[in-house]
């Protein structure tokens, strides 16, 4: 799909060379996640336009080998808000330019973690303009040395740019990432970032490249996941698990993604905003909590904010 044109800004920006690296990281991104599916599957290709100005292009995988769905969402869009939506989402102004990538992963097997990552780069119409985004890992059941892989991967990326970062982000995650009503994170956390600002957080060149290296991170840890983790077996128990902790992240997902909100209030493509609930789930009434000692009660005890994975890493 040819990138969706840009409108025209106030003051020269680098948007049409982000938004161009954004949709080609989708297709690159796609073709490491179908090589390690193995398939038949295929990523299917759907795209679209906003009505408000702009469009995107939602590529979805289901029933693979390995990943029983999976989205990689595309878009570039710009308008107005209304100006509750923008006093909601804390818009210095409801004119508005976003691109960005999200992707959200739903594997078959509960041993193989549900993953999230978006990265996005905003302008408002005061002539602002930010870069957000981040990864988190959502295991169904957490597998310690993994977990902590996976977060000394994130501070390596975020120590090339900035010292500050990791720690800074990971606790924003766990901010974040988490259930207030059911008093739990929704995995073992990542980082997060929103507004890192152009000009007070560094030039748009030095966010930009940030923002690549976190996207480029992705594809080799969770392929390399996948790899690992697909074949382990598994039965009716555990299957069980995985459709409560699902659950756990479609109520994440409805009630608190900004990503979510931002979609929805600004008119974007319900398909494709909902692209990340998982394809099967279960809400249980009342569940037991648990017994003591069993691999889902060590999974709840790492699911609160605070770990410091790489302690003794």
């Amino acid at each position: 799909m040819p990138t969706p044109s840009v409108t025209a800004s106030t003051s020269p920006t680098i948007r049409p060379k982000i938004e161009a690296w954004l949709a080609d990281f989708q297709l690159r991104l796609c073709q490491q996640l179908e090589a390690a599916d193995g398939g038949p599957s295929t990523f299917l290709t759907d795209t679209w336009q906003r009505e408000g100005g702009g469009g995107g292009r939602s590529k979805v995988l289901e029933n693979g080998q390995i990943l029983e769905k999976g989205g990689v969402g595309f878009s570039a869009v710009w308008g107005a808000m209304s100006e509750a939506a923008a006093r909601q989402l804390h818009m210095p102004d409801p004119h508005f330019y976003a691109t960005g990538v999200s992707v959200v992963l739903h594997p078959r097997s509960p041993r193989v973690p549900i993953i999230h990552m978006n990265v996005r780069y905003f302008e408002a119409g005061n002539g602002e303009a930010w870069f957000g985004g981040g990864i988190d890992l959502t295991p169904i059941y957490v597998d310690e040395a993994q977990a902590r892989a996976f977060h000394a991967q994130l501070k390596a990326v975020c120590d090339r740019h900035n010292p500050a970062y990791y720690p800074k982000f990971t606790r924003w995650a766990d901010d974040y990432f988490y259930l207030p009503h059911r008093q739990e994170t929704r995995g073992v956390g990542g980082i997060f970032y929103d507004r890192l600002t152009v000009g007070q957080d560094g030039t748009a060149e030095e966010l930009f490249a940030f923002m690549r290296d976190v996207a480029e991170l992705f594809g080799p840890f969770y392929t390399g996941l996948m790899a690992a983790n697909h074949a382990l077996p598994y039965a009716e128990r555990e299957e069980a698990w995985q459709s409560q902790r699902r659950a756990r992240y479609a109520e994440f997902n409805l009630a608190f993604d900004r990503g979510t909100r931002f979609g929805l209030e600004t008119g974007g493509r319900t398909e494709s905003i909902l692209m990340s609930l998982p394809p099967r789930t279960g809400w249980a009434y009342n569940p037991a909590p648990p017994a003591p000692g069993t691999p889902e009660a060590t999974t709840l005890h790492w699911l609160r904010k605070g770990v410091d994975w790489l302690a003794d890493a």
